[in-house]
């Protein structure tokens, strides 16, 4: 999944709307901010088997640091707990930590039987939607336009950056999921993790989107929240 998690990110800002889209943007993804780097490390391991399901030709053959189900409650906590350290924010700790864990079981919706539950275990679940474009494009796609909905309701532009800026980083998250489904297999697996750590400007692009934009409940006359 991806622009799914992206979604939940932005519905999340009606949770707590003093939280930055970017630090949200960073719960929801954060595993797969944490995957890249552990590949490349040759800590965790993908394959390129096209056909290995219909949506995409990657074969997660080991990864239970980041997308095991004790792995990533690990990572929640810490994200939460970090979080909490730094802004002595408890409602939001608990959302962002949500998040993190939040993407483990939205993989498991889309995944085929390869997501571990415990690191050293070889048990091993999937519900796997990947096996249908069609059905994983409606999923996604839904789940994206919800969490659009809700940030645009729940924001407003502060001047033509937070507008522009949002749409446009709204449009090449499109294009990018696009991209991903119809383009060619990559070569290898360290082309992946070199694209997988670019998402961070993804996250840089919504501080930015963010700090442009006001919570609805700040008058247009208000300076508005930095965000977290």
């Amino acid at each position: 999944m991806f622009i799914g998690h992206f979604g939940v990110g932005l519905g999340a800002k009606k949770a707590d709307p003093k939280i930055s889209l970017g630090t949200l943007f960073m719960a929801a993804q954060f595993i797969d901010l944490l995957w890249p780097l552990f590949l490349l490390l040759g800590l965790e391991r993908v394959e390129i088997d096209p056909g290995n399901t219909a949506f995409t030709p990657l074969d997660f053959i080991y990864y239970p640091f980041t997308h095991s189900l004790l792995g990533v409650l690990f990572w929640a906590v810490l994200f939460g707990l970090v979080f909490f350290g730094i802004r002595k924010n408890g409602k939001g700790a608990l959302l962002l930590g949500g998040l993190v864990l939040s993407h483990w079981f939205l993989d498991l919706i889309v995944h085929r039987p390869d997501l571990p539950l415990l690191p050293w275990s070889s048990l091993k679940t999937g519900l796997g939607l990947w096996n249908s474009i069609a059905l994983t494009l409606l999923v996604e796609t839904l789940i994206f336009v919800a969490g659009v909905f809700l940030y645009v309701k729940v924001t407003r532009a502060k001047n033509r950056a937070g507008s522009l800026g949002l749409w446009g980083l709204l449009i090449f998250l499109v294009l990018v999921y696009i991209m991903s489904i119809f383009g060619p297999p990559p070569e290898a697996a360290e082309p992946i993790a070199m694209v997988g750590l670019l998402q961070w400007l993804l996250v840089l692009w919504a501080y930015w989107v963010d700090r442009n934009r006001n919570p609805q409940y700040v008058s247009d006359s208000g300076k508005g929240s930095q965000g977290e």
